[in-house]
């Protein structure tokens, strides 16, 4: 399996020191860290110039030297322009040589492994803020992308037969198996949402539930099942209707063969009558890499490919958002702020017109006004593989002409970005049919027991995710199975989306169920200049 790049002396690029390890003030520039599309900077590409003895590292004035190392060759993509997109598929090799097609989530409780298991599939470390790595946990959602290939040698054993690398590998590499003598030929190439497991985040896996073709459940074996966002993270994903999950039985090596047993049949019991039911457990070690290549094979066969609609509008929920430009950089090198996310219908072309919706909110007395974003697509990227076009399915880097002041930071979040004057329209109330859990996950009464959820309340504020949109809702109106939300923040949405609801429980937003938008409320009119 390829590691992860470091720098020339083992710091993570994305820590927050300088090229000989020491701390930097923290600037608040938020330059695309986890980003799906753009890294602000690679650590790859960076080789520092030896320099003379200096009394403190402080006062290293070495200039670093750029060194573009030699990128596999991918197959050129086809001129969008000349494009017949009713050929196209997620298989097609133009498309699966440079972008992700499938989104895989990985979800569960907090320290089972999530972030490790993506790093042993693609190689790439998902965790990269400072306050992620000084906890050691996910906090905003991680990103990765890998391709998974197959031996065509038809003696090369199972599972070793299968195989994963980065996303910019080249698409026919040779078997590394020694005597094998076959060529990898590339079936799959996928995005992994890596989302975090504390109880506290769970806004933020259910943001990132909304692009999730696919889920890998991590139940580490060293703990007892279920955990209490174990099952959380199950209801959510059942929630948004996945029915393709992958469990991982993690941490097997640190039980003995009697207790792995029996750990096994605790989650066979746990997934009984679940979406999980009869899906596959494969027991590995992400720390130590034993049967990643068992992931690899039911990545392949026990995940189907998502069927995308490549000639409808382009839709995209925009789930980052961020600044790439370094503190200090000159003006004529600026550029525009990049939104990352996952299409999905439609596809994007460079030059594309595109409209960002709400936009730029504002309170008057009046009400609410919405002013919609709109600019040019100056840039595509899957990772590290810039891109003419980008279809439905992985996670890409959209770079903009926008004011980077907007996209800093994550702003435009829960966001839906398309071509110009072909999104749905904003709204600030909705009628939605709505469906509760019947017992608290992870939420357990004086006695030991799961506590029940109460019924929904004229005025009570809940919060709603509506694709990666999470803002508060008052109910204005509750009678049966159908309430009426008052949304704090204006949202951009249409009839039949489903949207999940959580309720705050002991100072925590727990999931108690969810709901489909039956008929929008009043739309606001865009505001423009």
């Amino acid at each position: 399996m390829e590691e992860t790049n470091g720098d020339k002396l083992g710091n993570d690029v994305f820590d927050n020191t300088d090229k000989l390890g020491n701390d930097l003030p923290d600037d608040g520039n938020d330059s695309a860290p986890g980003s799906p599309g753009l890294d602000a900077q690679s650590d790859s590409e960076l080789d520092e110039v030896p320099s003379k003895d200096l009394k403190s590292a402080l006062k290293n004035t070495g200039k670093i030297q750029e060194i573009v190392a030699p990128r596999p060759p991918l197959p050129p993509q086809p001129d969008p322009s000349t494009l017949d997109l009713s050929t196209l598929s997620p298989l097609s090799p133009e498309i699966i040589s440079r972008q992700a097609t499938i989104n895989i989530g990985t979800i569960g409780h907090v320290a089972h492994g999530k972030s490790t298991v993506v790093k042993a599939i693609s190689g790439v470390q998902t965790v990269r803020f400072k306050n992620e790595l000084e906890r050691n946990i996910t906090i905003k959602l991680g990103y990765a992308n890998a391709k998974v290939y197959k031996c065509n040698n038809a003696d090369c054993p199972r599972p070793g037969n299968y195989r994963s690398f980065k996303s910019d590998k080249e698409v026919d590499p040779d078997c590394e198996r020694e005597g094998c003598g076959g060529k990898y030929e590339l079936l799959r190439h996928v995005s992994f949402v890596d989302c975090p497991g504390h109880d506290i985040l769970m806004s933020t896996m259910l943001s990132g539930a909304a692009v999730m073709d696919a889920a890998l459940l991590l139940i580490a074996g060293n703990e007892s099942c279920p955990q209490p966002q174990t099952s959380e993270h199950l209801a959510a994903i059942e929630i948004m209707k996945l029915n393709h999950i992958i469990i991982l039985q993690n941490k097997v090596d640190l039980m003995r063969e009697a207790s792995a047993e029996e750990h096994y049949q605790s989650i066979l019991k746990f997934i009984r009558g679940t979406v999980a039911d009869g899906s596959p457990i494969i027991p590995i070690s992400a720390q130590l890499k034993y049967n990643i290549d068992a992931i690899n094979e039911a990545l392949v066969s026990k995940i189907p490919v998502p069927i995308r609609d490549f000639t409808a509008t382009p839709h995209m929920i925009v789930i980052r958002s961020f600044d790439v430009n370094k503190p200090g950089a000159e003006i004529e090198d600026l550029k525009g702020g990049v939104a990352g996310g996952s299409i999905l219908t439609g596809v994007l072309k460079l030059g594309d017109e595109i409209e960002i919706r709400p936009g730029i909110v504002t309170r008057t007395d009046e009400g609410i006004k919405c002013k919609p974003i709109f600019s040019r697509i100056v840039s595509l990227f899957a990772e590290n593989n810039d891109l003419k076009f980008a279809v439905p399915g992985g996670l890409i880097g959209v770079g903009t002409r926008v004011d980077p002041t907007l996209c800093r930071a994550d702003r435009l979040v829960g966001f839906v970005l398309g071509l110009k004057g072909r999104l749905p329209s904003i709204y600030c109330d909705l009628e939605v049919n709505y469906f509760l859990l019947r017992r608290l996950l992870g939420v357990k009464t004086a006695d030991g027991k799961q506590a029940k959820v109460a019924k929904l309340t004229k005025n009570e504020v809940l919060m709603v995710n509506i694709g990666s949109t999470a803002t508060g809702a008052k109910v204005i109106a509750v009678k049966a199975d159908v309430a009426k939300l008052q949304l704090t923040s204006p949202a951009c949405t249409q009839d039949g989306e489903k949207i999940a609801l959580s309720r705050r429980i002991e100072k925590h937003w727990r999931l108690i169920g969810w709901a489909t938008i039956v008929r929008s409320g009043t739309s606001l009119d865009p505001v423009e200049d």
